[in-house]
């Protein structure tokens, strides 16, 4: 079992390169690039994965702040699971110090969620993730709703927010952030309570 002086995973889901990096199911990378600029530091390439990592703190400065390990997977979404085990491993993090953030279909846009295990939903980061490590760490799980009309859910999350949601956005990622750092210094009963929508 973890306790308070265990590190933090915390894990951006996304796929690289800029062909992706406005996309929906980059949602998790726009995060996790917050966290790095409130850290006030740089992602540099891990050496024991194919991911990008950021060792820091986060919270205020005392008791209270946690040593956080910021992970982007480089590995494409449906490969995450490798990247964020090795990388688990080499830092000693419990599995309940892993959180992962990303875009969630059965969840409204403009909507937030946290919660500890579960399933996948057809999302392939978690999948993988699950495969690699079991089900047992928390998600952030950022709303991105439902495609319209006929589109397929693959064409959906490998598209760009549109200009209306766009308009939000900004905020609705820097709400995310705010639900991380609540969530490692109160506990998920804490941010579900202050952030879920």
């Amino acid at each position: 079992m973890s306790d308070a002086t265990d590190p933090w995973l915390i894990v951006g889901l996304g796929n690289p390169g800029p062909d992706y990096a406005a996309n929906r199911h980059n949602v998790g990378f726009m995060v996790a690039d917050l966290l790095a600029t409130r850290i006030g530091g740089k992602f540099k390439r891990a050496q024991k994965a194919q991911a990008q990592v950021l060792e820091g703190r986060i919270g205020p400065p005392g008791p209270a702040s946690r040593r956080v390990v910021l992970v982007k997977p480089m590995s494409y979404m449906n490969l995450s699971g490798g990247p964020v085990t090795a990388l688990r491993d080499f830092y000693k993090v419990p599995t309940d110090h892993v959180v992962a953030i990303h875009d969630e279909l059965d969840v409204d846009y403009g909507s937030l969620r946290l919660k500890l295990g579960g399933g996948d939903n057809g999302h392939n980061g978690l999948k993988s993730m699950t495969k690699a490590m079991g089900p047992d760490y928390h998600r952030v799980r950022f709303g991105i709703g439902r495609p319209p009309g006929r589109m397929q859910v693959a064409d959906f999350v490998l598209k760009d927010f549109s200009s209306t949601e766009r308009k939000e956005l900004a905020f609705l990622v820097d709400r995310s952030a705010d639900a991380v750092e609540c969530l490692l210094a109160e506990g998920l009963e804490r941010a579900q309570s202050a952030y879920n929508s």
